[in-house]
């Protein structure tokens, strides 16, 4: 029998009323929003009520994510579902690293929180964007990059998708070349340009703000954004880095199948984990957990 892997969505996946159902329909995951609501006051709403331009805000996505995703966690633990392996997107490592064990809950929320906070502040006053290329290789997308002083590649996210991030005037010009090699493009719907050199000063201050707090050694093996693989070594100087440097999504999925995951569960509010992986290997089982019924499925088919 092949292992499970729980996957923790990133920042871009977040929609208002995300979480909502959930919430009325498990007292598992209510019990676990009210706990994030009297941490931060306004999460609750933040999730179930929106605008979008407000859940879109870096400060209000991260712990607002974090919250949703460790609330569906709690309710699969509840119903003995539980992960061999871990990972998460982007600012879902740090829910991914919280559910195993490298560091308390409460103490997850207060990291994603404070690292949302320092994302927003480097996108001040800076005209960047992302945007992912499709149907291109990868080193295609760089060698394209390389062209420009301010494009770069952050994001490898399957075979024929990987995401830039930079310059916004420059950003026009490099769709044209993309376009022009056979690729096409799709902005995000995210507020910065993540994973680049732009989060510079984010990464070197969420470094400080981690030596405040415990780290230990997760007890679910937990993969790293920056290496792609499993954590081990400086967990803290790792989990800094990860803010300017490339996310090797590809290469984690990779790692996991070779290691005898068989079955993806996707802990947020859409499906975009779930479609990287079915496109890096369409013969694994992969399972999201956006609603009620989501739930009743991983239920009847793993519990």
């Amino acid at each position: 029998m092949g292992k499970i892997a729980f996957v923790f969505s990133g920042q871009g996946d977040q929609v208002p009323g995300m979480g909502r159902e959930l919430y009325d329909s498990f007292p598992e995951v209510r019990a676990s929003f009210d706990r994030f609501e009297s941490l931060r006051k306004g999460t609750v709403g933040e999730c179930f009520n929106g605008p979008a331009d407000l859940l879109r805000r870096t400060s209000n996505t991260q712990p607002d994510l974090f919250a949703l995703e460790l609330s569906i966690a709690s309710l699969l633990e509840a119903r003995g579902i539980r992960a061999d392996v871990a990972a998460g997107f982007s600012l879902g490592e740090v829910s991914a690293l919280a559910y195993s064990g490298a560091f308390g809950v409460e103490d997850g929320f207060s990291l994603v929180t404070r690292r949302g906070e320092l994302m927003e502040a480097a996108c001040r006053g800076v005209d960047a964007l992302m945007c992912a290329v499709l149907k291109l290789d990868d080193g295609k997308v760089e060698e394209l990059a390389r062209g420009f002083g301010n494009i770069h590649p952050v994001n490898y996210n399957c075979p024929g998708q990987v995401v830039v991030a930079g310059d916004a005037l420059e950003m026009d010009a490099f769709e044209r070349r993309v376009r022009e090699e056979g690729g096409r493009t799709m902005r995000l719907n995210v507020s910065g340009a993540f994973h680049s050199p732009y989060m510079a000063s984010a990464s070197g201050e969420f470094r400080a703000v981690l030596d405040g707090f415990d780290m230990r050694t997760p007890a679910i093996p937990t993969y790293s954004n920056l290496t792609g693989r499993l954590y081990g070594g400086d967990m803290r100087e790792a989990l800094a880095l990860q803010i300017s440097s490339p996310v090797r999504w590809s290469d984690i999925v990779r790692s996991m199948i070779s290691s005898s995951v068989d079955t993806f569960i996707e802990l947020g509010p859409g499906r975009t984990l779930c479609s990287l992986i079915s496109r890096t290997d369409s013969s694994v089982r992969v399972f999201s957990t956006r609603d009620s019924k989501d739930i009743e499925t991983i239920t009847e088919a793993l519990g």
